[in-house]
């Protein structure tokens, strides 16, 4: 159970702590964070209203952690992060609880996060120690007008305080993928998880206080965004951001100043099918794509372009796809779950109801119950209408039809997004050319657009996002390049004037 046994000091009465310098606390502002089950649209767990004074007391501790944990070993660095995720894997229960009621994730689907979260702590651990065990070696006289005088030796050194601000959508892994690259390389860091999710991280960074990190490296501090979040993102004693999320990111990237960002920022993920492809795979992937976890995934289908030729036949696949998905309570492991919040239900109506408007064929009946919203198929979506561009964060998939794959790649280009695509044909040589003509971070070939596994590297173009994501160019991102150069007295060559230099 959440909030109890090993996760018991976490709790306060009803109110869960905030943790900054080893310790669970109370916010001396007395006053609290409500956070509601999508479910049950009641609130379900209240958090600490952290104020700015705190936030200031854990940037001065991390501050002060971090200078000895850079001074750590590699390999005891990557001995804690292992025992972390050792304990986060044993702990999978009650954090899957949490992210059942905060966010409605199907329960199956909530374990597998954090399972796969301790996986990621563990490979970053091992991939954190390869990479930098490893320094560079230059020699001067590889560039024009040079004798071999100077000799330069380069390593990766720690930026300082990592700030990491995840989505609500994958509260945990979306978190640990940001905590262990930053550990690892020598970092402290300060968690500010989304109010919805909040619960789930703090269960996760307990698991990292009873691995025995040195008190105040890791912070977690939770409130309202209109109090502390300005203030975090724009603190000096800040080193690095990095963000997962919406258009907030936009907004923190303007005024974060000269501190290295991370962001990936949402995505309008187009899947454009070809003639020749198979459409049972098709349909298949269009449902994974489209409709896990509610359509409320960054890198979920959300616009389908498809050859007018394959284009009912398709269609039909889908429906009779949809028409077996299972609608309720995530807690029954069911495919469609609520959505996380009644704004993001208004929003995702406001698309549908403005392509009702505009003429789309309806696959389905539009359903809504609370935030409960049925899984819909919109046919012949034109692009005036909102849905062909925005992104709906729900189960409402677009499709629009095509004439020509030129037309596809036009569309896709068009979006202010770039973070994936996919493409589907038995042709991969034209699949490829396709692929190279999308403008977005990455194109899936015959598969529905994913983030995973956790080491490939994942990026996006354009509003998706700044920077690159992936274990190895996360823990390279959290690093800088520190260069010492020896000057000799006297060019000094291996081989030569008798294998020796002049002395």
């Amino acid at each position: 159970m959440a909030g109890t046994g090993l996760f018991a000091e976490i709790l306060d009465g009803d109110v869960y702590k905030y943790y900054a310098d080893g310790e669970w606390k109370k916010s001396s502002s007395a006053k609290t964070v409500a956070i509601i089950n999508p479910t049950t649209r009641k609130t379900h767990y209240k958090v600490q209203a952290c104020t700015q004074e705190e936030v200031n007391k854990v940037m001065e501790s991390a501050k002060t952690a971090q200078k000895s944990w850079a001074k750590t070993p590699l390999w005891k660095r990557a001995e804690l992060l292992h025992k972390a995720a050792a304990i986060l894997k044993e702990h999978k229960a009650p954090i899957a609880e949490c992210l059942v009621k905060e966010i409605a994730k199907p329960a199956k689907d909530a374990v597998t996060e954090v399972v796969r979260s301790g996986d990621l702590v563990s490979y970053t651990a091992e991939e954190g120690v390869r990479i930098l065990g490893e320094g560079k070696f230059l020699v001067s006289d590889s560039f024009p007008g040079n004798e071999r005088s100077k000799y330069c030796l380069t390593s990766k050194i720690p930026l300082g305080v990592i700030l990491a601000i995840p989505p609500f959508n994958y509260p945990v892994n979306l978190a640990v993928s940001k905590i262990a690259p930053a550990l690892i390389a020598g970092n402290s860091l300060v968690l500010k998880p989304p109010t919805q999710g909040a619960v789930s991280a703090l269960h996760m960074v307990h698991c990292f206080h009873l691995a025995g990190f040195p008190k105040g490296l890791i912070s977690c501090v939770t409130g309202k965004g209109s109090e502390i979040g300005d203030f975090l993102t724009m603190h000096p004693g800040v080193n690095c951001i990095s963000f997962t999320g919406g258009d907030t990111g936009i907004a923190i990237s303007k005024k974060a100043g000269m501190v290295p960002l991370q962001m990936e920022l949402g995505g309008k993920d187009a899947c454009i099918v070809l003639e020749d492809a198979d459409l049972d795979l098709v349909a298949a992937n269009i449902i994974k794509g489209g409709f896990s976890y509610s359509g409320q995934r960054c890198t979920a289908v959300k616009v389908v372009l498809v050859m007018e030729s394959v284009a009912d036949v398709l269609v039909d696949k889908v429906k009779a796809k949809i028409a077996k998905l299972t609608v309720g309570p995530p807690e029954d492991d069911c495919d469609i779950t609520p959505v996380v919040s009644e704004s993001s239900a208004n929003f995702i109506e406001g698309l549908v109801k403005d392509a009702k408007e505009k003429g789309a064929t309806f696959c389905q009946e539009y359903k809504r119950d609370g935030n409960l919203i049925w899984p819909l198929l919109l046919d012949n979506v034109r692009p005036d209408m909102r849905i062909a561009w925005e992104e709906p964060f729900g189960p409402v998939l677009p499709v629009i039809r095509i004439n020509s794959i030129e037309e596809g790649i036009h569309h896709c280009n068009a979006s202010n997004f770039g973070l994936q695509g996919c493409v589907f044909s038995k042709d991969v040589n034209k699949a490829i050319l396709i692929s190279d003509a999308m403008e977005t971070g990455t194109v899936q070939i015959n598969s529905a657009p994913a983030r995973g596994p956790d080491h490939f590297p994942f990026q996006g173009l354009k509003d998706s996002g700044i920077g690159s994501q992936g274990v190895t160019n996360s823990i390279n991102m959290m690093t800088k390049i520190k260069s010492t150069v020896i000057n000799l007295p006297t060019p000094s060559y291996t081989m030569g004037n008798g294998g020796h230099s002049k002395l």
